[in-house]
């Protein structure tokens, strides 16, 4: 299929594994058009996906963000438990937990029904792409699909390839994610990570580096992050902020910081004791933060909320193009 005849309503798509991700990475392809073909490895995700992905479309059609009534959506998903109804699907996203012996006997089953022909893909964020594209048959179809929560909300995508990756197949992907309404990037050599968490890894290692040395709190780290990066990094990006900053500057800035930043490869301590006790943040209300239901409940709505607007505001212009409404892209960014 030619870049010409990329059509989604053509291109019947797979989803294996219908957990938070999942729900919302089906939730995206609907809208996006998509008849939708999805796999629930495990009893639990089956009993829950219909009311989960329906709260969902739910969520979309507050925010405007449906051509059609709820129903014409969930009419075009089929949901299983049985992988041979993946059989005419021409794309397969695999997002089932980080773990290579589950995704094994996932992708096994996938291939015994699959044509050759059809393009196998992973939400991993932590499991490199070279390593996974040897466990299916055909590894030149398989490539790495990165999706943001909420996926029908966001405008991020990471496409990676691995080692063996075909690259016509990923670049067709590059191509389809367009029509789901991405701005997709394409990492076509293999990197554990990938793009984005490389980048916020490093943050997320130098706060807890202060943290250690009684430098800084949380509070100071996330109130950093929410009034300065925040005021300006949806709108700009990394780049053309030292662009607008000044690069000169910028280099100066760099030979006096890099030397002193943290080059540890400890899990942060905090973090590990959290773990411990079985916290998993917001989830069950134990996290880096302490949050009451109510609390909880307010920030996922907000999180979607935020989420959408920043959708919308962004679909008004193609990226790297000067925004025609920076003022309401700055307004929502630093609430």
């Amino acid at each position: 299929m030619t870049e010409e005849q990329i059509v989604p309503a053509d291109i019947e798509v797979g989803v294996v594994g219908i957990g938070l991700m999942g729900s919302s990475i089906i939730v995206s392809l609907l809208v996006s058009g998509h008849q939708v073909k999805a796999i629930a490895p495990i009893p639990e995700d089956f009993e829950q996906a219909e009311a989960r992905i329906a709260g969902l479309l739910d969520i979309c059609a507050q925010a405007d963000l449906l051509k059609y009534d709820i129903a014409y959506y969930t009419s075009r998903l089929e949901i299983s438990m049985d992988y041979s109804t993946l059989a005419n699907c021409h794309l397969v996203l695999e997002c089932v937990i980080e773990d290579i012996d589950i995704k094994t006997t996932v992708y096994h089953a996938i291939t015994d029904v699959v044509g050759h022909d059809a393009i196998i893909a992973s939400n991993t964020s932590a499991i490199p792409i070279s390593t996974l594209q040897q466990l299916v048959a055909i590894p030149g179809r398989f490539l790495g699909v990165h999706y943001a929560e909420p996926a029908f909300a966001t405008r991020f995508m990471e496409i990676t390839c691995g080692a063996d990756t075909d690259e016509a197949k990923a670049n067709w992907v590059f191509r389809l994610a367009h029509h789901w309404g991405k701005e997709p990037t394409l990492l076509r050599k293999d990197i554990k990570g990938f793009i984005t968490n490389r980048l916020m890894y490093a943050v997320y290692r130098e706060i807890f580096h202060l943290m250690d040395e009684g430098r800084a709190s949380m509070d100071d780290a996330d109130k950093v992050f929410r009034y300065d990066v925040g005021s300006w990094i949806t709108l700009m990006g990394i780049f053309r902020r030292m662009d607008f900053t000044g690069v000169g500057d910028q280099i100066e800035i760099f030979k006096k910081t890099f030397p002193g930043l943290s080059n540890t490869d400890e899990v942060p301590e905090v973090m590990q004791k959290i773990v411990e006790e079985n916290g998993r943040g917001i989830q069950n209300l134990q996290g880096l933060y302490a949050y009451s239901p109510e609390e909880a409940k307010k920030w996922e709505e907000t999180f979607s909320q935020f989420n959408t607007e920043i959708f919308n505001l962004a679909a008004q212009y193609p990226y790297g193009e000067a925004p025609v409404n920076a003022c309401a892209v700055n307004k929502v960014s630093s609430r």
